[in-house]
């Protein structure tokens, strides 16, 4: 099924009036032959690949051609498709099955959660600078999404709510004996995030928070000292939520962040 319209990106400004899927692609494939000067082979192979899976208006898991097949179809040497193949299966964009072939990969921000995680901790200095930046970008996410989540608990079932309630007691049980609640922490804000419709903003929060977690062992963050105010934190979001009080929700969420938020200010006075 071909889509038709998608307007495609200005590659360097190129002289090329590219105005559709099927326009990108045709232009991409006679530039595989270049000189690398003008743009690596690899890199214009990557984007020939993803021009056919989107004018072919493949969604994930659907099949792409074999090496081959792609090498006969794009006008490529086979180390060219071979190379941009790995490189797109990195990005998450395809899927190797060994034995099976190649398949439009799950798309997820996987590479994003690695990249930024390797760059907060190799930052030095400015480690704590990048996990502040983090923290503030999650709470700006969590307080813009409150109508929304505070709207779906709505309709949420009771066993679901029961759910996460017995998640914010495995929370307050962790805290009281001094011991953190990484998995309990994901499983409850996925599990209010779970609730919203908005696919992106789901893949986005789970991303952040993985980051952000990722981080703060790294950097030897104290934070048992504060473990009490975030598992109450956790639950009077949730109650607030259930109660349909989006101000109380995010009353909730500024409390959540302050413990490592003030951790961070320490250490960046320090």
């Amino acid at each position: 099924m071909k889509k038709e319209g998608i307007m495609a990106p200005d590659f360097k400004k190129s002289t090329l009036e590219i105005q559709s899927v099927e326009g990108l692609t045709d232009a991409l494939i006679p530039r595989i032959s270049e000189p690398s000067s003008t743009r690596r082979r690899v890199d214009t192979t990557m984007d020939a690949i993803k021009s056919y899976i989107l004018r072919e208006g493949l969604q994930i898991g659907d099949p792409l051609p074999t090496e081959s097949e792609l090498c006969e179809h794009l006008k490529a040497a086979r180390s060219s498709v071979r190379e941009a193949i790995r490189k797109l299966e990195a990005l998450d964009i395809v899927s190797v099955v060994h034995g099976k072939g190649t398949f439009v990969g799950s798309l997820s921000f996987d590479p994003l959660v690695e990249a930024l995680s390797f760059k907060a901790m190799m930052s030095g200095d400015d480690s704590y600078r990048n996990l502040a930046d983090i923290i503030e970008l999650r709470k700006i996410l969590d307080q813009g999404l409150a109508p929304e989540v505070v709207s779906h608990v709505q309709s949420l079932s009771t066993d679901d709510i029961a759910r996460l309630r017995t998640v914010t007691e495995n929370i307050t049980a962790k805290a009281q004996d001094g011991h953190t609640f990484l998995e309990e922490d994901i499983a409850f804000h996925q599990g209010l995030m779970d609730s919203l419709d908005n696919a992106v903003a789901k893949q986005l929060s789970r991303s952040l928070w993985l980051v952000h977690m990722a981080v703060v062992p790294a950097l030897n963050a104290e934070i048992t000292a504060d473990l009490m105010h975030s598992a109450q934190a956790h639950i009077d979001m949730l109650n607030a939520a259930v109660n349909g009080d989006i101000e109380a929700y995010r009353e909730a969420v500024d409390s959540h962040y302050q413990p490592i938020e003030h951790i961070v200010r320490t250490r960046l006075h320090s």
